[in-house]
């Protein structure tokens, strides 16, 4: 049995529809607000069907010269289609994209994990500031 971190994969986001893409805008700074984007299907759509769905998205950072991540987000997706008349028989289907802001006074990264039901955990990350 290995590692916890080892049943996460990464893939280029552009070849990949699983990989949640981190797009980071905004400053670092005491009264400076960062804001974020995060999607999984950016490039090549995720089928986000009853069988088939992103289930939820969880965002990390890590300060630079910090020992823990702090969790900024964790953003859950419930709606795939799914009703009383059988899988995929709803007009709700949720799109697996959260956007977010957060405040820090020390640069670092961006971690994004993300779970679809049938290939399981996906992460990426980006530098902030």
């Amino acid at each position: 049995m290995g590692e916890f971190g080892d049943l996460f994969k990464s893939d280029d986001w552009k070849k990949e529809k699983h990989i949640p893409v981190i797009e980071v805008s905004g400053k670092v700074g005491k009264e400076e607000v960062c804001r974020v984007n995060v999607s999984v299907g950016k490039e090549i759509p995720h089928p986000n069907t009853t069988q088939h769905h992103i289930r939820w998205i969880e965002v990390y950072f890590l300060p630079e010269g910090g020992h823990f991540p702090y969790q900024v987000g964790r953003f859950t997706f419930t709606s795939h289609g799914e009703s009383t008349d059988g899988p995929d028989t709803s007009s709700v289907y949720t799109n697996p994209e959260v956007s977010f802001s957060f405040r820090t006074e020390k640069p670092g990264v961006l971690f994004a994990t993300s779970y679809c039901n049938i290939h399981g955990l996906w992460e990426s990350r980006a530098k902030v500031g």
